[in-house]
């Protein structure tokens, strides 16, 4: 069965972007992209994948992508309503309005969505984003990689906006880069 993968990447307190959405305060480190890029280049965006080289590049783990809104209007503002034309795209939202024939907008309970998308063929799902999304398909996540920068936003938007309830996770991978960042994989306990 298909694994659903929240691969995110996450400040040092636990934010995956600021409080309006801003993202940009992330360091580019080159050290965790090019292992990241060659580990997954399919979570490189349509856009910028020439650029890094992998333009030919074909999907290794994910061939499907998971976003809400709030992750989804960044590109949308920048007039590129696929940003992840090699994949198929799913956008949880019920109030955007479709605006490309490649991304498809699910208005229904994300939840029974992803166990329908598990049992189809294919590689595994990739949860991009938001937080939001993420609490609410948190009982269907397999594994969580995130990707932590050495960098402290004290507010914003958490990993999961999701309700009080404590779940134990065992560390299935840590890779810590000369940059500071480090990549951290887990699993249910």
């Amino acid at each position: 069965m298909r694994k659903l993968v929240y691969y995110v990447a996450a400040t040092v307190d636990g934010f995956i972007a600021g409080p309006r959405g801003e993202f940009d305060f992330f360091p580019m480190h080159s050290d965790l992209l090019a292992a990241m890029n060659a580990e997954q280049p399919e979570t490189v965006p349509t856009a910028f994948r020439a650029q890094a080289g992998l333009a030919d590049a074909p999907n290794l783990r994910f061939d499907t992508v998971l976003m809400g809104r709030g992750t989804y209007e960044p590109a949308l503002k920048e007039g590129i309503t696929s940003p992840y034309a090699h994949l198929r795209q799913y956008v949880f939202s019920r109030t955007l309005a479709a605006t490309d024939p490649e991304v498809e907008i699910v208005t229904d309970d994300p939840v029974g969505f992803v166990q329908r998308l598990k049992q189809q063929p294919g590689k595994d799902i990739w949860l991009c984003g938001g937080g939001s999304l993420a609490g609410q398909l948190l009982p269907e996540i397999d594994e969580l990689m995130v990707k932590r920068y050495p960098v402290m936003v004290g507010s914003g938007i958490p990993m999961f906006d999701a309700p009080f309830r404590p779940a134990p996770l065992s560390v299935a991978g840590t890779r810590t880069f000369g940059s500071g960042a480090s990549v951290v994989t887990y699993t249910w306990a």
